[in-house]
């Protein structure tokens, strides 16, 4: 547990779906409105219930809750359709690797290999790295100042 995240005595507790939550539910719905509140409030439902059957007392110990939507996705993160990471349908893709057609161009971030969530995303540039062979940081170091970017 990370103590920064929250005040002393607290603890930060963040859930999310895996971007499986129909855009055109939410396609043109006011932020401010009453339909939008309540939609928020019925599509949250689902986490909440999975969160209470480990901590059945979750909503009555939250102090601060934020509910965010593929609106605030797309609004904050410039995510297209608020959605993040691939669309892939289980069984039948998996997350792309790093590589593309561009010699030397590598990706990382959630739409590639491993993946969805910070430490994922943060895999995600250490398998790119090492696909370049910088698994080292004396190499990473080496291309920085070869870059004159040290």
């Amino acid at each position: 547990l990370d103590p920064s995240m929250a005040p002393e005595g607290m603890h930060a507790l963040h859930a999310y779906t895996p971007a499986t939550e129909p855009y055109d539910l939410w396609k043109g719905l006011d932020r401010k409105s009453p339909e939008y509140e309540k939609l928020k409030e019925e599509r949250s439902q689902v986490l909440w219930k999975a969160i209470e059957r480990v901590i059945p007392d979750i909503r009555k110990r939250a102090d601060v809750q934020m509910v965010g939507t593929p609106l605030t996705h797309e609004r904050f993160l410039r995510r297209h359709r608020g959605s993040y990471g691939p669309a892939l349908k289980a069984g039948e893709s998996i997350f792309p690797g790093p590589k593309t057609p561009i010699k030397n161009l590598l990706l990382c971030g959630d739409s590639v290999f491993p993946g969805i969530g910070m430490p994922a995303v943060a895999a995600s540039g250490m398998v790119a790295a090492n696909s370049l062979g910088l698994e080292t940081l004396s190499k990473h170091e080496k291309l920085l100042d070869e870059l004159n970017i040290s």
